[in-house]
């Protein structure tokens, strides 16, 4: 798809991460795996995850301590997260996922269809915020690259009559061509 993002799939059961790649794979973005929290952290640590499908009950860290962890540091704050439950409907799940920001709370088995229109949707907005954001940086260093002068000092410039480089004197040259 071009992206050099993956959606990471995290549960501690390997036919639950078998079918959720298997109703995933028609969307060909490119898919990893982890069976436990720790292993999570340590690849969206890495770099490079753009959605997180991660179920909340495992062995060890839960799915909301992982969200919990995630949501404090800048580089992974906005990671999208659907959490997945295999437990039914928990009214102290619910508002703890969405307190910490999920994006969505799915109750397994979940719907092939569904979650390729949720994971589509999520993970494209993600790739254009990121895009925007990239686009922004680069458009804010061309433009303080721009406002600072190179050539001359601010000595110099805050002299009378002072002309920033390239600008053009009343007979038409500029400070470059006045020093030859």
């Amino acid at each position: 798809m071009g992206s050099d993002t993956k959606i990471l799939i995290v549960d501690d059961h390997e036919d639950t991460l078998y079918a959720l790649e298997s109703a995933l794979a028609p969307l060909g973005y490119d898919l990893g795996r982890a069976t436990s929290g720790d292993e999570a952290l340590k690849q969206v640590l890495r770099g490079r995850v753009g959605l997180l499908l991660l179920d909340v009950r495992m062995p060890g860290v839960s799915g909301l301590d992982v969200v919990r962890y995630l949501r404090r540091l800048e580089q992974t704050q906005h990671i999208p997260v659907v959490l997945l439950t295999g437990y039914g409907p928990d009214h102290e799940l619910t508002s703890a996922a969405f307190g910490l920001g999920v994006a969505d709370l799915l109750m397994k088995p979940v719907d092939p269809w569904a979650l390729r229109t949720k994971v589509r949707y999520l993970y494209d907005a993600h790739q254009r915020h990121q895009a925007l954001e990239r686009e922004v940086r680069e458009l804010r260093a061309l433009t303080e690259s721009r406002a600072e002068p190179k050539t001359e000092s601010r000595a110099e410039l805050d002299k009378p009559g002072a002309r920033l480089p390239g600008q053009r004197d009343r007979r038409g040259s500029t400070p470059a061509q006045d020093r030859t």
